[in-house]
């Protein structure tokens, strides 16, 4: 994909005077850090959704880390009976990669978090279990009266296209943008229906059904083309309009999209 862009999952939410906060450390994590200041420190929120590769291999090339004057504060879940730094650990650490977590010359913070309420740099942010492949969260920030939903990975439920879950309704409710899995054709699904991921159109489903204002179609499969996911664009932007949903986007590497409170 050269045009849509082929790094791994990694969102950021800024506000000007406030720390950012960044969804997954996947391999966006690193040119979103070499665009920063070089030698000034900085303070980030990460909130990672799940500990599968693509979603936090970014993290030992985000360069502010080399700052002892920067701080990283990691939220998510933990393995199944390991907190999220424990396993954190295994994946930083020999023969897997030569530096460890407590290596880098930032200060490193992880946090459990899997089914909570909490207040990070100024913003309200809702954590809820995902249905996935294995333990998951999804995220909704609200900062100045403005909410962004991410749900990157959503296993769509086999042979109920209209069910959605309880705590994805929650996160998703009225949000101004929502950044969902859309990940698979329907053609492909029955093949990978045990993935962990969905079809647009379920992605539609979800936006519909929470009212959300701007559906943003990611986690893109590398097999997909540019065209492809043109086509689907269009495709879902009819089919989202007849479901009340006011926009469509397809993501791209360096989209940028500035939100303002709505009356």
């Amino acid at each position: 994909m050269q045009r849509y862009g082929g790094n791994t999952s990694c969102v950021s939410v800024e506000t000007a005077g406030a720390d950012p906060i960044v969804f997954d450390l996947g391999t966006g994590l690193r040119p979103w850090g070499c665009s920063m200041p070089a030698g000034d420190g900085v303070t980030v929120h990460a909130l990672v959704t799940h500990l599968h590769w693509d979603h936090i291999q970014g993290l030992p090339f985000f360069t502010p880390l080399q700052s002892p004057d920067s701080a990283l504060n990691v939220y998510g879940p933990g393995d199944e009976n390991e907190t999220l730094e424990t396993t954190f650990s295994k994946f930083m650490s020999p023969p897997f990669f030569p530096i460890e977590v407590a290596h880098l010359p930032a200060a490193v913070e992880f946090h459990d978090a899997h089914h909570d309420d909490l207040e990070i740099a100024g913003a309200e942010v809702m954590v809820r279990p995902v249905p996935h492949c294995g333990k998951a969260n999804g995220y909704r920030v609200t900062r100045n009266g403005v909410s962004v939903a991410y749900v990157p990975d959503h296993q769509e439920p086999v042979g109920r296209p209209d069910y959605v879950d309880p705590a994805v309704l929650e996160l998703c409710a009225g949000a101004d943008v929502l950044i969902h899995d859309a990940q698979l054709w329907a053609e492909e699904f029955p093949a990978k229906a045990t993935w962990g991921h969905c079809t647009p159109e379920y992605a539609v489903e979800v936006a519909a059904q929470a009212g959300a204002r701007t559906l943003v179609l990611f986690h893109h499969d590398p097999s997909h083309t540019d065209e492809d996911l043109d086509e689907m664009t269009e495709r879902i932007s009819a089919l989202a309009r007849s479901r009340g949903i006011g926009e469509v986007l397809c993501a791209t590497e360096g989209l940028k999209l500035s939100v303002t409170a709505h009356a």
